[in-house]
């Protein structure tokens, strides 16, 4: 199966503010979001191969390192986020079949975050779960959220 190119850098993002870069390392295509644990933690923001892409577990980190005050404004920018990411290497939002949120508190913003979810993902209605978790990689972090696409 001949491979897609991808383009050096995605130009139209969601946001203006989440860019994304894309190189290629040991022949797969990965996206770098700037995110400050992406080089000392080791990893990417995104990665494809073949026909899959797996999205990092993403914080809704903003472009100045603040968080968004609520869970809720947190979970959708985290979603822009794995949106520019998905879509700097060649998918779109309706080929995500998975997605897996952590969240701090889910008694308290389990309403919110799958509201920001739902208003993504309620056309495509990915396979998902929610998951409490004790800690995030910031303690101003209330979610992250991970996504798998396939793209066709």
């Amino acid at each position: 199966m001949p491979r897609r190119a991808v383009a050096p850098r995605c130009a139209a993002l969601v946001a203006d503010d989440v860019p994304i870069a894309v190189e290629e390392i040991a022949g797969r295509p990965r996206a770098s979001s700037g995110s400050p644990w992406e080089p000392s933690v080791g990893y990417c923001r995104a990665v494809r191969s073949c026909n899959l892409i797996t999205v990092s577990g993403t914080v809704g980190l903003n472009a100045d390192r603040t968080y968004p005050a609520t869970a809720g404004e947190q979970a959708a920018r985290a979603l822009a986020i794995i949106r520019a990411a998905i879509e700097a290497l060649g998918g779109r939002l309706e080929h995500v079949v998975r997605t897996r949120m952590f969240v701090t508190d889910i008694r308290r913003f389990a309403a919110e975050v799958g509201r920001a979810h739902g208003a993504v993902f309620g056309g495509v209605r990915p396979a998902t779960s929610m998951v409490e978790v004790s800690r995030l990689i910031d303690d101003a972090a209330l979610v992250e959220i991970e996504a798998d696409a396939i793209v066709p």
